[in-house]
């Protein structure tokens, strides 16, 4: 029996390179889009419109594909966005339209899909993260706190649902090269703000690590292990060796030795 997945965000980044690749492993592939009709291509998957900003969508969504595959096997929660800027300075309809975004939205997702998993007595849920998720990192303190939060709240739910055959892991990646700093939210601060230099450099320092990235592909090739796994472990993480060190280091280190590890990178 062919695999149904779901892939949210999936007409760009990460999203649009896991959907293609695994269609080309002989899954059902079905990804959103904010707007479809302004991702037409030749991927090979249908693209249906959810916007994460207007999360109620999900029930309709999750009809439509019902009605298309009559089931969903696997729901990637992919789509999301970044923010940067001081917690200070940042506006609060800003912070709170990115955890709709980043948090909100996929939860409701995953209250839309978990009846159909149960109900077919079998399910994967994953929820994609980030390397950032795991430490509050300066001037992404908000983007860390979303993606921890969704983190958090995957542990339980896979409590919660273990005992109707459904399965929800997390996916952390760290930096790819793909166009998400283009998508970001950039907390725009004034000359004489007490941040701007140091946050200019920390702006600088990311969007570098981005465009350093590594292949997208490397990203989607993990999804497709994840949902091939027999026995599969609650975090995954996916990056370069020095990001998959620094959560080590946050294991393992003092607290504040690890801060100033992240002072010294960003220069804060």
């Amino acid at each position: 029996m062919t695999k149904v997945i779901l892939i949210t965000g999936a007409s760009s980044g990460l999203g649009k390179a896991t959907a293609s690749y695994l269609l080309a492993h002989n899954f059902r592939v079905i990804g959103t889009s904010r707007n479809p009709k302004n991702n037409n291509s030749d991927t090979g998957f249908e693209l249906l419109p959810f916007d994460l900003n207007k999360p109620e969508g999900g029930k309709e969504l999750v009809k439509k594909v019902m009605e298309k595959t009559g089931r969903i096997d696997v729901l990637i929660n992919n789509a999301g966005a970044g923010i940067t800027g001081p917690v200070e300075e940042t506006d609060m309809a800003d912070i709170q339209s990115h955890f709709t975004t980043n948090f909100f939205g996929p939860i409701t997702l995953i209250q839309k899909v978990l009846p159909v998993m149960r109900e077919q007595k079998s399910g994967l849920i994953i929820n994609v993260t980030s390397i950032g998720g795991y430490m509050g990192l300066p001037y992404r303190g908000i983007y860390s706190g979303s993606k921890s939060a969704l983190g958090i709240v995957s542990e339980a739910v896979r409590m919660e649902v273990k005992r109707f055959g459904v399965d929800v892991v997390t996916l952390a990646p760290g930096d790819y090269s793909t166009d998400i700093a283009e998508r970001r939210i950039y907390t725009l601060v004034k000359q004489n703000s007490p941040y701007h230099d140091v946050y200019k450099f920390s702006l600088d320092t990311i969007d570098k690590h981005v465009e350093q990235g590594a292949d997208p592909n490397d990203f989607a090739r993990m999804v497709h292990k994840i949902i091939s796994c027999k026995k599969r472990k609650v975090h995954y993480q996916s990056g370069t060796f020095l990001q998959k060190l620094s959560l080590l280091l946050k294991r393992v280190l003092p607290d504040t030795v690890f801060e100033k590890i992240i002072i010294n990178h960003y220069k804060v």
